[in-house]
């Protein structure tokens, strides 16, 4: 029998388990992120099977509104090797699985207010589903993504500081 005293484990952010597919390093670069939502993809098998593999890019992509539901365009998912004529194409549009309520305020947000949907990540969930991480973003005069050069550069030199004054 447990004991009382006994503190329970923590709760895992189901966010942070999974295997990351691909992730979008430039988009925090050349965005400010304000907000980030978490969407599921409608997906073939031969498109799981070839991310499984870790063969999927979404550098160049971004979401957006299209018969009324949520998009994302320009993810490039490389057809699965194995795969035959069930094969998918690698750029087609796919569609993303929101609330209406999370949907509404997204596009609402960037029609209105002239922000972009980027995609930041796409891993595998701790069950194993595809997901993909949105982020509502405010792209960057040139000004500002020197300031961001610069404080990254700043936070390195930190870093190394303190590590050789450990030493």
């Amino acid at each position: 029998m447990a004991n009382k005293n006994e503190k329970k484990p923590a709760k895992k952010d189901t966010k942070a388990e999974g295997k990351l597919i691909a992730e979008n390093r430039r988009a925090r670069y050349d965005y400010t992120i304000l907000e980030t939502v978490e969407a599921g993809m409608v997906l073939t098998g031969t498109e799981v099977k070839s991310m499984r593999m870790g063969r999927a890019t979404i550098a160049d992509a971004h979401a957006g509104e299209m018969k009324g539901e949520l998009w994302v365009f320009n993810i490039n998912i490389p057809e699965y090797t194995a795969g035959n004529r069930y094969n998918h194409e690698p750029k087609r549009p796919r569609k993303l699985l929101v609330h209406q309520k999370q949907m509404d305020k997204l596009l609402g947000n960037a029609k209105m207010k002239g922000l972009t949907l980027v995609p930041l990540k796409m891993y595998f969930n701790a069950r194993g589903m595809v997901k993909l991480l949105l982020g509502l973003g405010k792209g960057k005069k040139e000004y500002e993504k020197r300031e961001t050069i610069k404080e990254r550069d700043w936070q390195r030199e930190q870093r190394d500081l303190m590590k050789k004054n450990r030493d």
